[in-house]
This record gives C-alpha cells, structure tokens and sequence, in this order.
C-alpha cells in the first residue's frame, strides 16, 4: 500500500488567510451580491443522469468552498459555473469545448467520471485549462502527458489492491466472483481486483450501464458457489444486480468500489443493500468535522462521497486567484507547486499530478446507513 496520512485536526483551506485577487477586466454580479472578479471555477460532472448523485455531491463541495472565499473578499467574488456531462462521455467533448471557450474559466473541478476524463482532458490539456478531479479514479489518466491533470485522491491501483485486501483478510472470503459496467471506471477497477485476488476469482461477468435484467449474471454467481461478489460499476445498476441477487437467495457478501458509495444506491436496493461492503479512497465525513459541520449547515444534510475532495479541489483554484495567479498558465503552474493542507489531506501533486497522500476506506452499509468500517492499510 502507498503511505497513508494521519488525519489530525482539519484546517479549512477558506479559513487560510488570502490576500489579492486577480481581475481579467469587466465585472459582473456575483451570486449573493457585490462586485465579481469576472474570474469562474467550473465544475464538470454529472447533476443529472443515473449517477447524478455523485456529481452532485462534487458540486456542493466545490460550491462552499466558493461561497466561503466570497464572504472573505466581497469585493472580488467569484462564480462557480457547471457544466452537467450526465456522467455520458460521448457527451464531455462538446462540453470540454465549451468550458474553454470561456475564457473567465480558470480552472475546472472535475471531470468528475473516469470515461468522462477521458474524452474532455485532452481538450482541457490542449487549451491548458488545468483540471482537478475529485473523483476519476482510473489508473490510466495520468499517463497520457498532459499537463494540466491533476488527482485529488488515490486512483485504482491503490483502490483496487485494498479492495482485494479487505476481500481475503477482512472478510476471509475463499471464492470470488468479479463484475463489471463495461465502463472506463468499472472494468479498469475490477480488473484491477481480480488480478489482486489471482485463483480466488472463480467467475467473472460483464454487465452494461442501464440494464436492468441482471438475471444471466445472477445465475453465473450462484453456480460459482462464490461466497463474495465484487463489483465495479455505479450504484444504478449495482442496487438492481444486488436486488436480484438476494430474490434468488445468493447469500454471499457483496463488496462494491466508490462509484457505488451513495444512498442512492440504498434507496434503489433497499433491504438488499445491508451488509454492502463499499471500498473508497475517500475521506469519511467525521475525519473533518468543521467541513462537516459548515456543509451541513448550507446544505441540510452531511457531505457525501466526493464532498470533500470538491471543496479540496476549488480551495486549490481559489488559492491561485488570491495569490493573482489568473492567467491559465500561471494556475497551471501554481497547481503544480501547491503544497498545503486541505480537509482530505496535505494536498501535494507529483509530476504526473497524483496525489502525494493516499488512503483508502472500507465503508460498511448498516442499519440502511453507509458507515465507516476500516482504514484499509
């Protein structure tokens, strides 16, 4: 496993204090009133769609961190702008063009999906746009050169082995069954797993998004005598394939990746949920209670998956803009220089813009709740 930070009392990144602000000319009305520094951060994601919920989550994160940093520099606001993928990457380029042909955009939270990343961040690297993500967990983005690429949290190859970790030590699983969606993120982190867990996989299938009618599947795992199922995919079709699975009388343990991670998906699966063992390189919520406390309180509800890492990734670009780092290539720049604590952790990017930090969680639904169960180390 990578090195694991230590999660001490949490700093809030608005807290810091931050002198300057940037202007590119113009100004407008900023949401809330006084004047604007005619600068945005967008966020690029799903707010609607299947997997809506995670976006969602990413967004509300990003929006506080904007709204706090406006309270302290009414003069200079800034605006949060989106732009909603629906989570579809067939859609991201014409989206990513959008985001950079505005040229008030200085940075981009997101994208927030693996597939997604894929087909917008060479136009991002291409436009030098520089992106954080706080959720794109696919091993293979920050291989492809680009320069303005940056990861919040640990991608796949540090999920996956934990996933296998806690499959064979936590759960003492002895067969294994492994699924996928076919997708980006699914597959690339399922394969991840199965290579982990070598002769303990005794059957693999692959589903795709949007299906409904998991029954081939279902019958696979039951023949398997598996006594775990993993799953790679998000919570839409992983609620339906547990639903059916638990119809049919499969009792193994179900264990799922991030993308899962939602009451969503505890809505959709009701009873069939209890017991879902979800991996996640995420932060839990009470590991940050200040955040927690003020997400709470704009929001009504505690910061979901995600929440964190948003709020992390916009403190970063609003850090750049109190520091008058407003050109693209200065953010760039400072992006990749930055060194400071956030909620999640010691924010720091190596070459290749992966965190220097990493963790991973096990998370455990109980009582119709996602609880944190273990640090995976």
């Amino acid at each position: 496993m990578r090195s694991l930070i230590k999660f001490g009392a949490p700093v809030l990144a608005a807290a810091l204090v931050l002198t300057g602000c940037g202007t590119k000319g113009g100004s407008s009305t900023a949401s809330g009133g006084g004047t604007a520094c005619d600068l945005k951060i967008g966020f690029f994601g799903a707010l609607t769609g299947d997997a809506a919920n995670l976006g969602i989550n990413i967004k509300n994160g990003a929006d506080l961190a904007v709204k706090q940093y406006n309270e302290k520099h009414a003069n200079c606001k800034v605006t949060l702008t989106t732009f909603d993928s629906q989570g579809d990457p067939a859609q991201a380029p014409a989206l990513a063009q959008k985001a950079v042909s505005d040229k008030k955009v200085i940075g981009i939270v997101g994208p927030a999906f693996s597939g997604e990343s894929k087909a917008a961040d060479p136009i991002f690297d291409k436009a030098g746009l520089t992106t954080i993500t706080p959720s794109a967990t696919n091993p293979k983005l920050s291989q492809n050169g680009w320069k303005t690429f940056f990861r919040m949290l640990g991608n796949d190859a540090t999920q996956g082995p934990a996933a296998a970790k806690y499959i064979k030590d936590t759960l003492g699983a002895k067969k294994v069954f492994v699924a996928d969606d076919s997708s980006e993120y699914g597959k690339g982190l399922a394969d991840i797993v199965k290579g982990d867990l070598g002769s303990m996989v005794v059957g693999t299938d692959e589903v795709q998004q949007k299906q409904t009618d998991f029954s081939a599947t279902v019958t696979k795992v039951a023949a398997s005598n598996a006594d775990a199922l993993f799953y790679g995919g998000y919570y839409a079709e992983a609620a339906i394939l547990a639903k059916q699975l638990r119809q049919q009388g499969w009792k193994g343990t179900i264990v799922v990746g991030d993308g899962v991670k939602d009451d969503g998906y505890i809505k959709a699966a009701g009873a069939a949920a209890e017991g879902t063992v979800m991996t996640c390189p995420c932060l839990p919520p009470e590991k940050a209670p200040e955040f927690q406390s003020a997400f709470k309180a704009a929001y009504g509800s505690d910061p979901a998956t995600y929440s964190a890492e948003g709020y992390d990734a916009a403190n970063v670009f609003l850090a750049a803009i109190a520091a008058g780092k407003t050109s693209l290539a200065d953010v760039n720049s400072f992006v990749h220089n930055y060194d400071a604590k956030g909620v999640t952790k010691q924010i720091k990017f190596d070459a290749q813009g992966e965190p220097s930090d990493k963790t991973v969680w096990a998370y455990k639904v109980t009582g119709g709740k996602i609880v944190p169960d273990q640090e995976i180390k």
